[in-house]
């Protein structure tokens, strides 16, 4: 089926289907999902070079990674939230075009996206504290979605999880078992998450007098490696910690196996709380949580991110859109009170 037999078979004009399925605002909802239910019922997939040609656009979304030499980036966490996007680029049409430069590259990459007009819209991730990509798309005129914020989130459209909460109520959750040494392994401090998760941590000892301790507080690429050895040397210091606050389950992973190591338990000897971004095949819940963990869906979060950015394509009169996820806490295997 063509687009005029689709057109012809509504009773519409071949003009208004076109529309409505590469996503006109000027399309009635009503008119646009019998279009869409029509097309789908027919198997119908529009040409996609009659596609481009149809409505200017390029019908791609532009992803540029800068490479540091850190695995921060290129990681599951990064491959989950790929996928959820994809998917939704899928449905609407759209194509994914991933570029990975190095770090020093980066504004010249952006710049090469919007003179070619190869890209629509750029996802930004893994925002770092003052970051120049912000100021740098604004001034190109790209619609953009952040995902994270960072400085005071004013004035751009982003999509981030309350990680200040999230790490305060961990902290105050070990508090109350009893713990008082509690370690931080954090990802990379650059990043806005990151530093949003210390501040949570130190809010929360704060507000019970306890003072953090430098020894049992450390930062880098979120590796089971750098969860091992930090967890080692950590537990074999003078003053080991109770407790682990990590933030990412392949973090806690390298946490417990140090732990296993040196004969303690988690729950019993020593508890660990993670941050879960609910990987695909780190699955936390198989015979209940292994770990007590905050818990938010990274790949949930990608759909959610393409969605906002398609539609800000679409619209891009539309005043900036800022979400702000709350974070559960499930309670799993690797926390109790505090040994005496």
């Amino acid at each position: 089926m063509n687009l005029k037999e689709l057109a012809d078979s509504l009773n519409l004009s071949p003009t208004t289907v076109s529309r409505a399925l590469n996503g006109y605002p000027e399309v009635r909802e009503e008119t646009r999902n019998r279009v869409m239910a029509a097309a789908k019922a027919a198997n119908y997939a529009p040409n996609s070079r009659a596609r481009r040609l149809a409505t200017g656009r390029a019908m791609t979304i532009g992803h540029v990674i800068p490479l540091t030499g850190k695995a921060e980036m290129v990681n599951p966490i990064f491959a989950d939230f790929l996928i959820g996007a994809g998917e939704v680029y899928a449905a609407e049409g759209y194509d994914l075009l991933l570029s990975m430069v190095p770090e020093a590259e980066t504004e010249a990459a952006f710049r090469q996206l919007a003179a070619n007009g190869s890209v629509d819209g750029v996802m930004v991730q893994a925002p770092q504290e003052n970051d120049p990509r912000i100021a740098l798309l604004a001034e190109l005129g790209l619609p953009f979605l952040v995902h994270g914020r960072t400085g005071d989130a004013q004035g751009y459209n982003w999509l981030d999880i309350a990680n200040l909460r999230a790490f305060r109520r961990a902290t105050d959750f070990l508090l109350d078992l009893g713990h008082r040494r509690i370690a931080l392994i954090n990802g990379q401090e650059t990043f806005d998450f990151a530093r949003r998760r210390r501040r949570g941590f130190e809010e929360a000892l704060a507000a019970r007098e306890i003072a953090a301790l430098p020894h049992l507080m450390a930062s880098d690429a979120m590796t089971e490696s750098f969860g091992y050895l930090t967890a080692a040397r950590m537990l074999d210091g003078s003053n080991p910690p109770t407790a682990f606050l990590v933030s990412s389950v392949i973090l806690a992973i390298g946490v417990r196996r140090a732990a296993g190591e040196r004969g303690l338990r988690m729950g019993r000897d020593i508890s660990v709380i993670c941050h879960d971004d609910e990987l695909s095949y780190l699955n936390n819940d198989v015979g209940g949580p292994a770990f007590t963990a905050t818990r938010s869906s990274i790949r949930a979060a990608g759909q959610r991110c393409a969605e906002i950015l398609i539609s800000l394509i679409r619209n891009p009169n539309h005043p900036p859109i800022q979400e702000l996820w709350d974070v559960d806490l499930t309670v799993g295997h690797s926390t109790g009170p505090c040994p005496g």
